[in-house]
């Protein structure tokens, strides 16, 4: 039976691929250390109570019809306040767009601002873009980043392109890795991008515009600070889309509350076509998120918490990283600012296994540590790097800390175990 070909065309994903191997070991009795999940357990990172309690109250006050296409009118204010306060930026509340979380968001996004056969630029490893970018039939300009630069692109990767798209997509805190711009490099990108648009306006161009993904924003680590573009080159308010929301900073993924905010005329053809999808956010945990918000005390504990958990398990993760380098194996740990994640480095292509297998891909050095060390990650092919980069994803929202130990000790036995 035919179907379209953009249907026929679209890539599966390898972290699903992932967790199908994760699910078979464990169903033969298995334990497995899955660090693949770019998600919290929710019985180690429960969403704040004072959420939770708003979100009964909301179904209770039987705030169950249909939202406003936009996302109502008190969530879009206590966004506008939010960002405010937080981030000095000023959004009204009809520059802010709420839906069922960003992703969403990020689909009309893309749709809103090409037209099919435009060009999006992104670097390499992030997340999704590459659907996204098919979805919405446009060409690519891959950006392929190096670990010198924490994986972050910079101004010289780009510029060779500059002239050729129209939407360059940004991430930071970035998912897949956990690092994020340095002020120096967002600012050279940032003018670098303005400059372009000055280029286009007198050639009477289509602008270029910046979809800036800040949804880890309020997890960043010890001397981390977040930047965006429109603080640091205040004339870019007119080309740049941020996407936010809840599920990250409050281990509320289930909640389905995101938001995007940006140029007035942008957000409403925003809204005009997530009105057609339904993309809301429930209206009950839109009317708790409102209020939640503006609890500031409670917001700033929770964050406070929060960050001090997912800071101990990272840097835990990263030492033990480091003393199996200290010990000669062929491992190594990018430093965590931020996220979820830490980028974990497995050199182990010609190895041979105890059976005598040579370790002769990435897939077979990932199927090797989860059956070798119970250890599930996600290496970084499956965020859109070439097949033979040598690094990993490792997610520490479902990583209990009294198994840590455990598991550098079944790591460092299968590392001790290839030849």
């Amino acid at each position: 039976m035919k179907i379209s070909k953009l249907a026929e065309g679209l890539k599966g994903s390898e972290i699903i691929k992932i967790a199908g191997e994760v699910n078979a070991l464990k169903a033969q009795g298995e334990v497995i250390y899955n660090q693949t999940i770019g998600d919290f357990d929710s019985s180690i990172f429960p969403i704040p109570a004072a959420l939770k309690q708003e979100i009964v109250s909301a179904y209770n006050d039987n705030q169950t019809n249909y939202p406003q296409a936009n996302g109502m009118q008190v969530l879009r204010q206590s966004v506008s306040e939010y960002l405010a306060k937080h981030l000095k930026l000023e959004y009204s509340e009809d520059e802010v767009l709420i839906s069922g979380g960003a992703r969403p968001l990020i689909y009309a996004i893309y749709q809103t601002i090409l037209d099919v056969n435009d060009t999006v630029l992104y670097p390499v490893p992030s997340w999704n873009n590459d659907a996204y970018t098919y979805l919405a039939r446009n060409k690519a300009v891959i950006v392929e980043t190096s670990p010198e630069h924490k994986f972050m692109p910079t101004a010289e990767d780009i510029k060779p392109h500059i002239q050729d798209v129209n939407l360059i997509a940004l991430c930071s805190p970035l998912n897949p890795t956990g690092t994020t711009f340095s002020k120096k490099d967002l600012l050279e990108i940032s003018v670098l991008i303005l400059e372009e648009n000055k280029r286009r306006i007198a050639a009477n161009l289509k602008p270029l515009y910046v979809l800036y993904d800040q949804i880890y924003w309020q997890l960043t680590y010890g001397e981390t600070t977040h930047y965006n573009p429109v603080e640091l080159v205040p004339e870019l308010r007119d080309y740049t889309i941020f996407v936010d929301g809840i599920s990250k900073a409050f281990a509320a993924t289930g909640v389905r509350v995101g938001w995007a905010f940006g140029p007035s005329h942008i957000i409403n053809k925003m809204k005009a076509m997530l009105s057609h999808i339904g993309a809301w956010a429930p209206k009950a945990e839109q009317m708790a998120t409102a209020s939640f918000l503006q609890q500031s005390e409670v917001v700033s504990d929770y964050l406070t918490n929060i960050k001090s958990e997912l800071s101990e398990r990272l840097i835990t993760f990263y030492e033990g990283f480091n003393v199996l380098k200290q010990k000669g194996y062929a491992v190594q740990a990018i430093e965590p600012e931020a996220a979820l994640y830490l980028t974990v480095q497995f050199n182990l292509i010609g190895k041979q296994t105890p059976e005598g297998d040579t370790l002769n891909s990435i897939q077979d050095v990932t199927s090797y540590l989860l059956k070798a060390a119970k250890l599930a990650i996600v290496p970084f092919y499956a965020f859109g790097t070439s097949t033979d980069s040598n690094w990993f994803r490792l997610s520490v929202g479902t990583a209990r800390k009294e198994d840590i130990s455990t598991v550098f000790e079944l790591l460092e036995q299968a590392l001790q175990n290839l030849s």
